[in-house]
């Protein structure tokens, strides 16, 4: 693509046509604020935090205007902080953000740039507003409209990422406010629980019900894995909180999944703190299944195939493998079957 340059805050630096100027500022270790604007979706311009002045003359929104060959921006200044402060002010002006209390506490984009322009509740002057409250939540998402800034985030991560198109606006000014499939209760639309909106929710106006009352967000600790379901791979980001349990799990963006999951990837990891999870292997002795050492079990199932194999032929056996399971594992499985056992009764659950 053609190449142009530009100075941003006086740094001389390159970008390519058709690219925003927050996206070079971005690529270029430049910081500006925004709430609105996400990687992952198309541009939206609507919360204004974003706002930089181009050629020491006009206001514009970092994210949807196009940079331009010598363009010069500056980043910020005393009128751009002052609108700033004031678009904050604004917001906490319209809903109930009480970092003590609130679920996003820690993680919130919006608490990190009150404090960043010392911006603090409103007591007076500023009308509260009056738009319809929604509170209903579903099984694996937690929805709490007065945390809401309207940044349109989760409607386009639904629309454009998982393709549901569940979340849309509804009312007009004031009024505006978060939907579900016309008017349907969360739980009750068709909302697939992926979590792609949560994830992308700049507030605590979206969060997880699995996290509630174990854990805040500034303590949870991350670790990285990968899927344990489908063959895709993709690569989660663990939360767990003080106790070591799991509570969160979030898409991550290096994987192939480039932050998305699906809903077991999302909420399928409840059973590495079950109570029922086995963690040693069980033999039936005398009608009833008994813990037994990994090597008296193979040696069990080793005895019991070949004596199988020996009466029956090799076709009596057959193998189910998972794709839970590595590819070199699924390789393993099907060489011991076809040349060990001797048989291609081999199958796998991904082809079900």
């Amino acid at each position: 693509m053609e190449k142009i340059q530009l100075a941003i805050d006086g740094k001389e630096v390159t970008g390519s046509r058709g690219q925003t100027i927050l996206e070079i500022a971005r690529e270029n270790g430049i910081d500006i604020p925004y709430l609105c604007y996400h990687p992952r979706i198309s541009k939206t311009g609507a919360c204004r935090i974003c706002i930089v002045r181009v050629n020491d003359q006009m206001l514009k929104t970092s994210c949807t205007e196009p940079a331009t060959n010598g363009m010069k921006v500056d980043t910020e200044d005393e009128e751009i902080i002052e609108i700033r402060r004031g678009i904050l002010e604004l917001l906490l002006a319209e809903g109930d953000h009480n970092c003590l209390y609130c679920d996003a506490n820690g993680d919130c984009e919006l608490q990190a740039l009150c404090f960043r322009y010392g911006v603090e509740q409103p007591t007076a002057g500023f009308p509260k507003n009056t738009r319809g409250r929604d509170f209903v939540s579903s099984q694996g998402l937690r929805r709490n409209e007065d945390r809401c800034v309207l940044c349109g985030r989760c409607v386009k991560a639904c629309g454009e990422i998982q393709m549901s198109r569940v979340w849309s606006f509804a009312g007009r000014g004031g009024q505006t406010h978060l939907t579900s499939d016309l008017f349907k209760r969360i739980g009750d639309s068709s909302c697939v629980q992926c979590g792609t909106c949560v994830q992308l929710c700049p507030t605590g106006a979206l969060s997880f019900q699995t996290v509630l009352g174990r854990g805040q967000a500034w303590e949870l600790e991350k670790e990285s894995s990968i899927c344990i379901y489908c063959g895709v791979g993709c690569e989660i980001d663990f939360y767990k909180n003080k106790q070591g349990q799991l509570v969160k799990a979030l898409g991550s963006e290096d994987g192939p999944n480039k932050g998305h999951l699906c809903v077991k990837g999302r909420f399928g990891f409840d059973f590495v703190q079950s109570d029922k999870r086995l963690k040693k292997p069980l033999i039936k002795k005398n009608g009833e299944f008994v813990e037994a050492e990994w090597d008296e079990a193979l040696d069990l199932v080793a005895s019991r195939l070949g004596e199988i194999r020996s009466q029956s032929g090799p076709d009596s056996i057959m193998a189910f493998s998972s794709a839970k399971c590595t590819n070199e594992e699924n390789y393993l499985m099907q060489k011991f079957m076809r040349a060990v056992i001797g048989t291609n009764n081999v199958d796998h659950c991904a082809r079900l």
